[in-house]
């Protein structure tokens, strides 16, 4: 399918909640810009994570495939050398890939020792990255101790020193601090700080610097075509704005916590497990959830201020007639939701994300400004990016599929029917309250439109009638007589598990090939 795109810019948040933008029914935050993505664009309304967890969720937006196949199950747990990703498929199409901001992927040093690469070669970096040429590289957690690790150097603390943020650290001391009533600062890392401005200049925020040093790369690449991964490190914690996003919003702002006593009378020993952690008692407290939300809604008002910036610049450069443009998440935040904090489980609070994509197709003015309610994976990017380029996306390694079709007013082949999420928990103190090895503490979700089923290794399942119970408060994993029910969503799973794509060296028409090469070759098996 020939298409009119020729650059792809890829806007990621890190931690936005699918249902936290005024175009998925915010009655509060007032999202103008993301809003109007979507009324050029498609909303995608029922858009999940293959983890509801930073690092693996964002190994299976590059690479295409589920988090078991990739192999990074958790933050800190490297991509495979050979894992390809988003920069992989297309530089060979002449398009250059970079991030600015966030990927949360750690190279895989084993894997490169044993080729002799290391991070100063061109192609070392490239596979470290991962895919992506670091124009301007940041995860955005650079507390003292952590930076002086990485060897102290940090291109956003060079810049914030030119504008006059006289520190060692200022990420740590300016940008993710407030300063209280006698001068002193007071870190973001407490929740308590939340609501409280930062002691940087909104012009001189991450989001801000962020988006800055996206339309930069933009204005260099002239004509050249290209994929920015412009990845926000906002809403995330530390949870601080400058002002004036710090005073935005108040009580009569926020949602009421969707929570019920019921979830903790019986729970699934998992689900207890993760509400016994700090993180989820903190958060099941009102004067913190509050605290969090004041400044959690002021992060989200200002990327969305310079969505609206980076818009400008596209229209300006009259780049909008070859440029697709995606917004996402990572995952979600649970904000004592469910009694829990940060994000890790299944509910729609955690797993389910937001998607827009516009699309600068005169094909696709069909589908402007409309909702999109067929499920579709983080998987499904890379295909679809592949896609619009006009190329064929290798179906041998790539577990997603092109929602290309959708954009352009076409059908799939067949609608999917299901989605799919995964956990490695072996990381959590959840797995220390229940006792089980590193290797057991894993969980798969399936959701359909009725059902979410949650299979949790060596424990019972959860179960949750979303059409009778869409808050996802009763758990009828262990309830007599939904057993047939159950054994129906584990047989999906496991389908599914089936289903992922491990022989990635060689095409399903090179396999067809090899059986004609031998016959033509004179091997002959099994001739009497």
């Amino acid at each position: 399918m020939s298409s009119k795109v020729k650059n792809i810019l890829f806007i990621m948040a890190d931690q936005l909640r699918w249902d936290y933008l005024s175009c998925y029914g915010h009655p509060t935050l007032d999202t103008p810009n993301i809003d109007k993505l979507a009324e050029m664009g498609v909303r995608f309304d029922r858009a999940y994570v293959q983890s509801p967890v930073c690092g693996p969720s964002r190994a299976s937006y590059y690479t295409g495939r589920t988090v078991f196949s990739h192999g990074a199950t958790w933050n800190r747990v490297p991509l495979p050398i050979g894992e390809m990703t988003i920069g992989d498929y297309l530089r060979p199409l002449g398009i250059q890939t970079a991030v600015v901001g966030k990927t949360h992927m750690m190279p895989d040093r084993d894997g490169m020792s044993r080729f002799g690469l290391t991070e100063d070669t061109e192609i070392g970096i490239q596979v470290s990255q991962p895919g992506f040429d670091p124009y301007e590289r940041d995860d955005g957690l650079h507390p003292d101790e952590l930076l002086k690790r990485k060897g102290g150097k940090l291109r956003y603390n060079d810049w914030l020193r030119k504008q006059g943020y006289d520190a060692e650290n200022p990420w740590n001391e300016f940008a993710n601090s407030a300063e209280g009533p006698n001068g002193e600062v007071l870190s973001a890392w407490d929740l308590r700080n939340s609501a409280k401005p930062a002691r940087v200049d909104r012009k001189h925020s991450e989001t801000a610097y962020m988006t800055m040093r996206g339309i930069e790369f933009m204005e260099e690449m002239g004509d050249r075509p290209w994929l920015l991964h412009l990845s926000y490190i906002k809403p995330h914690w530390p949870y601080i704005a400058p002002a004036p996003y710090h005073s935005m919003f108040g009580p009569n702002s926020f949602l009421p916590p969707c929570r019920s006593d019921s979830e903790r009378q019986d729970p699934n020993p998992v689900f207890d497990a993760f509400m016994n952690m700090q993180v989820s008692k903190t958060f099941s407290r009102d004067e913190v959830r509050e605290t969090v939300l004041t400044g959690y809604m002021g992060l989200i008002k200002e990327i969305d201020d310079h969505v609206g910036r980076t818009l400008d610049y596209l229209e300006k450069s009259e780049r909008m007639k070859d440029t697709m443009i995606v917004f996402t998440s990572d995952h979600g935040d649970y904000l004592g939701d469910h009694w829990m904090g940060e994000k890790e489980l299944f509910h729609e609070q955690s797993v389910r994300v937001p998607l827009i994509i516009y699309h600068p197709d005169e094909r696709a003015n069909a589908t402007r400004g409309s909702v999109n309610t067929d499920f579709v994976e983080a998987i499904d990017l890379v295909p679809t990016f592949i896609d619009a380029t006009g190329a064929e996306p290798p179906s041998h390694r790539l577990e997603g599929r092109s929602i290309q079709p959708l954009l352009l007013g076409e059908r799939q082949e067949a609608a999917r029917d299901h989605v799919f999420s995964e956990i490695d928990y072996a990381f959590y103190a959840a797995r220390d309250i229940l006792d089980v090895g590193p290797a057991d503490a894993r969980g798969y979700m399936i959701r359909t439109d009725r059902w979410k089923y949650i299979h949790f290794k060596g424990f019972p399942p959860q179960l949750f009638d979303l059409e009778n119970d869409p808050d996802e408060f009763e758990d009828i994993g262990r309830t007599p007589g939904y057993e047939p029910v159950r054994e129906e969503l584990k047989e999906i799973l496991f389908e599914r598990l089936l289903d992922r794509k491990n022989r990635v060296t060689m095409t399903d028409q090179e396999v067809l090939n090899m059986r004609q090469d031998e016959s033509k070759g004179g091997i002959v098996i099994g001739r009497w």
